[in-house]
């Protein structure tokens, strides 16, 4: 998968949880479209990704392949859904049966990963902000053992066979260095312009939620005010009689 990338094309991955968007997205000619557990809170409304189930996942994931039959799609595995190698097989395989053709997981987890890549599963890791266990969204990597360390992460999981690896919230020259270090994809989000590729939560880049505003995020669309403004011109048009007119109405 994205073989022959490297180097050479920039991979362009966003984030869809329901059918209609996945189909706009592939007829956008995106690279990946991955399930994110960012479903929690732009979709479900929770506070977090920790509250995500594999159940809510998977419905998603099944919406999302239905949407797009021609685009890789990547299933990101929710906390506790690989908290041990043989759970996190089971419930990789209920993402690959679900449409996905590989799976996310966070951290430097290599038992987990190393399971899956042996069980012909790709493996996409994720690096650096880590949103399933961070305390608070934060760049991460600034000091210099803990860049070390990540680094290292990053090394030790592309050893292992990871076809891509999300960098998260880094300096931009740790994301660079990890890049030109690695065999794998990088794919950024708030790392910089270095990485091999770029994601971004599609309700973010749409303008869903005009609350959040973190720096790394790039709006293409005020989608918040778009929808307001038609529901405002629907109620307006019904609350006069003015809606629905002849031409939407049967005779």
């Amino acid at each position: 998968m994205l073989e022959g990338l490297k180097g050479n094309k920039k991979v362009v991955m966003l984030t869809a949880y329901d059918y209609q968007v996945a189909r706009l997205l592939e007829q956008a000619g995106v690279d990946l479209i991955l399930v994110g557990d960012s479903l929690g809170m732009v979709v479900l409304g929770y506070e977090s990704t920790k509250q995500v189930t594999m159940q809510e996942m998977l419905h998603h994931t099944r919406a999302v392949s239905r949407g797009a039959r021609n685009t890789p799609i990547i299933g990101d595995m929710p906390i506790g859904s690989y908290a041990t190698p043989e759970l996190a097989l089971e419930n990789a395989r209920k993402f690959i049966e679900a449409g996905a053709i590989g799976v996310k997981v966070e951290g430097c987890v290599k038992e987990v990963i190393h399971e899956l890549i042996s069980n012909k599963i790709p493996v996409m890791g994720h690096l650096g902000l880590l949103p399933q266990t961070a305390e608070k969204y934060k760049l991460v990597g600034k000091l210099d053992n803990e860049a070390e360390k990540i680094f290292e992460d990053a090394q030790a999981i592309d050893k292992l066979g990871v076809f891509s690896m999300v960098l998260e919230c880094m300096p931009e020259q740790l994301a660079k260095k990890i890049t030109e270090n690695v065999k794998s994809i990088t794919i950024g989000i708030g790392a910089g312009k270095y990485c091999d590729g770029q994601v971004l939560v599609i309700n973010d880049l749409l303008g869903m939620d005009e609350r959040f505003k973190p720096k790394y995020v790039k709006k293409y669309a005020d989608m918040s005010e778009i929808i307001k403004k038609a529901a405002m011109e629907f109620k307006k048009e019904v609350e006069s009689g003015e809606f629905p007119d002849d031409a939407h109405s049967f005779h």
